[in-house]
């Protein structure tokens, strides 16, 4: 019997930019159900990025930093025979996202000594000029499927 599939979840865009983007972003940055102050976070954010660059809007500052930290491949555990070995996949458009949030969140929270939003500015700027921790998390995924290539055979 095989599983069914995810159903996609559809989300109504935020109420001040009405990007799905940016709603996104906020539910991976609430933590215990505290969306105001996720949603604060974010749109300070947003704010200082206008503030940061004025001749760029800064949704699309956002979606080339999304952009720019979405893996095309990463390695995926697979037993054979009693070893384990690190296969390279090609990753799914929605899994790219949920990556990209995960690490562009993660690099933010990793500095220390300013507000998260300030932070998390930062590092959308950073990665939309292909810089900063999350780009970086980002390339040693694509080294390590690259040298995992020899096992490429296993993913089927």
């Amino acid at each position: 019997m095989r599983r069914q599939f995810k159903r996609k979840i559809f989300r109504s865009p935020d109420p001040v930019y009405g990007s799905e983007l940016v709603e996104q972003l906020t539910n991976y940055i609430m933590q215990d159900g505290k969306k105001a102050t996720a949603r604060r976070v974010v749109y300070d954010a947003i704010k200082i990025l206008n503030e940061k660059n004025k001749s760029d809007n800064p949704l699309k500052i956002l979606e080339e930093a999304v952009a720019n930290v979405s893996p095309l491949l990463e390695v995926r555990s697979r037993r054979v025979g009693g070893a384990t070995y690190q296969v390279p996949r090609e990753v799914s458009t929605e899994r790219k996202l949920t990556l990209a949030f995960r690490w562009l969140i993660g690099a933010a929270r990793a500095k220390k000594g300013k507000p998260m939003a300030e932070k998390l500015s930062e590092e959308l700027l950073l990665a939309s000029k292909n810089e900063g921790g999350a780009i970086k998390k980002k390339e040693d995924t694509r080294k390590m499927a690259e040298a995992n290539r020899a096992f490429a055979h296993f993913a089927w």
